[in-house]
This record gives C-alpha cells, sequence and structure tokens, in this order.
C-alpha cells in the first residue's frame, strides 16, 4: 500500500506546499517552496477518471462501455469533476 500524499495541513487545513526534493539514488537534494500540482488537491478516484477519459482519447461512450454505466451518468461525472477544479484554480 502507497501511502497518500497529503495536500492539506492536519493541524490548520492550509494547503501545505512541496519544500525538498530528493533522488532516492544519489541523495541530492533540491529545497525550495514549490505549490502542488492542481490535479493532487482532488481525490485519487478523480484522478483516475481523468486519466481514463484521457487515455480513451477523451470518448465518454467509450468510457461508459468500460465503467459499465450510462453515457449521462459519465458525463455528469466529468462535469462535477470540471466544476471542481474551476474552483480549485488561483484567480
Amino acid at each position: 500500500m502507497n501511502p497518500k500524499l497529503p495536500v492539506s495541513c492536519p493541524s490548520c487545513a492550509t494547503t501545505l506546499s512541496v519544500t525538498e526534493l530528493s533522488c532516492l539514488e544519489c541523495s541530492t537534494k533540491v529545497s525550495g517552496n514549490y505549490i502542488l500540482p492542481l490535479l493532487l488537491h482532488i481525490p485519487a478516484e478523480e484522478q483516475q477518471f481523468i486519466l481514463d477519459f484521457f487515455l480513451s482519447s477523451g470518448s465518454l461512450k467509450e468510457m461508459a462501455n468500460q465503467m459499465g454505466k450510462s453515457y449521462p451518468t459519465v458525463r455528469n461525472k466529468l462535469d462535477d469533476i470540471i466544476e471542481k477544479i474551476k474552483t480549485l484554480q488561483p484567480k
């Protein structure tokens, strides 16, 4: 089981930032203050949906067949994810 990357502070719920990256091979470390990518702020299930959408060349019809769900259900899920991402984007 892979541990889940936290995106918000467990104490105050503020969005976390990346302050250090390290190479497991040579132990090189890079430090700074980097913002987490937008898609990391949505649940893993929604990230997987976006990846599946991409891998199906953007075909909701194909995704609906693969998921065993109706086209409108899959379309609504995509619309919900789009709205969520819009609210997360910096203005």
